[in-house]
This record gives structure tokens, sequence and C-alpha cells, in this order.
């Protein structure tokens, strides 16, 4: 098993690309998407060539993503972690932060990603280069975008389909992975399964996206998940796991 992070969709992926791979549901909204392995691999390259020639971020810096489980938030964790960034995340379960005598340290932060939802938040941390993402249907950019942010969908196609991962440059990607196999053990998914994850009650990306990736597993991650529709979901997406 890979230590590198961004190495686990290559692994997930390598026997067959096109097959679903992350299928998102909204209920509240009626949104679903669906993504093959090939499709999220360009979009994770496209983010990674954003942060690094967009953001001018260097291996070892470190991004921010105040967004919810969503396949956007996994295109963008999965492209940070690619570029060999460091980073901390709304959810994400790590212990390889900086500490300084004192206590912990917040190190400087070069890529924030935020929602309207979230923006206030990054906008109290100092510096970097801020994307907005409205996480909307079908992939549409975000409305009401603040001075001083740019729109993610906007930016990130644009840049380059193909982007060779770093290799792991901290501790982070080896403690997350570590993490992502004893997770995948707890949850108790089966090698190559089809999981369907109920996000609300599970917003860690450890469990909605890396645990998983471990497994070789493809995931229906649902938010505001309605219960009445949770049979009828799981036979048409051919889910063989239920996290709900």
């Amino acid at each position: 098993m890979t230590n590198n992070l961004a190495g686990l969709l290559a692994v997930t992926i390598t026997a067959d690309p096109t097959r679903p791979l992350l299928t998102w549901y909204d209920d509240a909204s009626g949104d679903r998407t669906e993504l093959s392995g090939a499709t999220l691999a360009n979009w994770v390259a496209k983010t990674a060539n954003l942060v690094v020639d967009g953001a001018g971020a260097d291996a070892g810096d470190h991004a921010e993503v105040l967004l919810p489980p969503h396949w956007q938030t996994a295109a963008v964790l999965l492209g940070c972690w690619s570029a060999g960034l460091t980073v901390r995340a709304t959810g994400l379960t790590t212990d390889a932060e900086p500490t300084t005598e004192a206590g912990p340290a917040e190190p400087a932060t070069e890529v924030l990603f935020a929602t309207n939802d979230t923006r206030r938040v990054a906008d109290r941390r100092p510096g970097g280069e801020r994307y907005l993402l409205g996480l909307a249907p079908m992939a549409m950019p975000a409305r009401d975008v603040a001075p001083g942010w740019v729109d993610y969908i906007t930016e990130v196609r644009g840049h380059g389909d193909h982007f060779t991962p770093y290799p792991a440059v901290g501790p982070q990607d080896a403690q997350l992975a570590a993490h992502a196999v004893q997770r995948g053990a707890d949850l108790g998914i089966p090698p190559g399964a089809r999981v369907l994850l109920d996000v609300d009650r599970y917003p860690d990306p450890i469990d909605w996206l890396l645990a998983p990736l471990t497994m070789e597993a493809s995931v229906v991650l649902c938010r505001h998940l309605d219960r009445r529709l949770l049979d009828a979901r799981a036979d048409s997406e051919k889910v063989d796991h239920i996290l709900g």
C-alpha cells in the first residue's frame, strides 16, 4: 500500500479507469453526479496544476480546505496531496501538525479553498491564494464571488489534464494513509466493494475518501440522505456495503 495519498487513486483506477468510482447525491437539491476513475483523476490533475501553476505552491506548503464532503472536495484534497501540500481540512483527523514550545503552531497557508458558508473563517487566515467553490450541480461556477477570491471551477478548467504526483514529503501522507487503512478495517469495507456512505454521519475525509481508496473501493456519497430512498438506491447503484 502506497504512502502517497494521491497514489491511492492511481492504484484504485488501474484495473478499470472507466468504472464509476465516485457517485454523489444530495437529496436536498436532487443533485446526482457520477465520476469514473478517469474523470476524477482528470479533476485531480487539473487541481494539482492549479495549486502549482496558479497559486505558486511548492511541495511542503500548506493548504486549507474548508469544504464539506462533496465530489469537488475529493478533487481538491487529492489535487493538493498530488502537489505535495500538507492539508488542513474540515473534519480531517490528523496529528501531523507542527508545534512550538508554546503549543500548536499555525503555519502559513499558501492556498485556501472555501464556500461562501466558510469564507469568513478563511478570511481570518493571513495570505494565500483563495478559491471559492459553489458546489453547484453540473459543476457550475460559484455565484457572488467576493473580492479577493476567484472561482475554483472557472480557474481549474483552464489547467492541464495530466500531473505526475510528487512523492510524499512529510509525515502527513504516511500518517493519514495508515489511519485510512485502519479505518477501512474498522468500517468493514470489503476490498473492491461499492460503498454507500451517509456523509453527514461520516464527514471525515479519511472515512468517505481515503479509507475506501485503500480498499480499492468505489463510493456512493449521500448528503441529506432521504432514508426512504436507501434500499432502492443501494439496489440501483449495486452497493455491497452501507455506512448510513
